[in-house]
């Protein structure tokens, strides 16, 4: 059976957490899937860049707000939706300093949590968009999520961190289910010896897109009609089976990618 629930954990910031949880619920629902996202990354809050409408209420007010809500109302559709057979939403933060401050503490981690668990019995699958495990919330996402991935730069800093972060899920009781090396650069599927993260378990190469109005690019950008990338697309949807332990019926023009050997891209010593 599918896991339902995961979080993308980035190894450092900048890891590229929130365009790739995009990418992968974008790829999910054009599998027929519907998939939520829900952001954890409050510092950042790069997921309500992917909603050009207002926000309110933000994820942050369905964990410190005294009036009762539900994980409904701060949902809010992908536009690229409308072009698929299945269906994504996001649950971005967006909220002043002050609330954001009161929302990572202990009492709303465990309302996170029951958000969570809230996302799984409604949807078939949801991302958590998760910071490096240093607070309250992203404790929440690891621990409570059905699979942890993290997503790790695909160089020697990335490495590092990578190390970092294992011991770090350890700390809080839970484990590392699958590492995704981001933002592959050169001929990342050759098994070089070379490459410092060549037994990671999936790897999504650069992409062309460079605006949020291209993303999702593994569907065609913000026009899903639109012939995704050639190489980006197989690889979204490759690192997609990987997190959640799935099989998705996608087919490709391009073949190759999806028959990507991870165990290539991460030193033996962290494996």
């Amino acid at each position: 059976m599918d896991a339902t629930t995961a979080a993308l954990v980035g190894a450092t910031g900048g890891a590229g957490t929130t365009r790739l949880a995009v990418e992968l619920g974008a790829t999910l629902a054009r599998d027929g899937r519907e998939v939520a996202i829900l952001d954890a990354a409050f510092a950042t809050e790069g997921l309500s860049r992917h909603v050009p409408d207002r926000i309110d209420p933000d994820l942050t007010d369905l964990l410190v707000a005294e009036a009762d809500r539900s994980l409904a109302d701060g949902l809010r559709e992908h536009s690229v939706t409308a072009d698929l057979p299945g269906r994504l939403e996001l649950c971005p933060a967006h909220a002043p300093f002050e609330r954001l401050a009161r929302a990572k503490t202990a009492d709303a981690a465990q309302r996170f949590e029951a958000l969570l668990d809230d996302a799984g019995e409604n949807f078939d699958h949801v991302l958590v968009d998760a910071p490096p495990v240093a607070a309250n919330q992203a404790v929440a996402a690891v621990t409570a999520a059905d699979r942890v991935a993290v997503v790790a730069p695909a160089s020697e800093r990335g490495v590092d961190a990578l190390a970092r972060t294992r011991g770090r899920v350890a700390d809080v009781g839970a484990s590392v289910d699958a590492v995704i090396a981001n933002r592959v650069e050169g001929d990342w599927d050759s098994g070089s010896e070379d490459h410092p993260l060549r037994s990671a378990d999936a790897a999504i190469p650069e992409s062309d897109a460079t605006s949020v109005e291209d993303v999702p690019a593994s569907v065609g950008g913000s026009d899903a009609s639109a012939d995704p990338e050639d190489g980006f697309a197989p690889a979204v949807a490759r690192t997609a089976e990987v997190v959640f332990d799935a099989e998705l019926e996608l087919e490709f023009e391009e073949s190759g990618l999806l028959d990507l050997d991870g165990e290539e891209f991460l030193p033996d010593a962290l494996s």
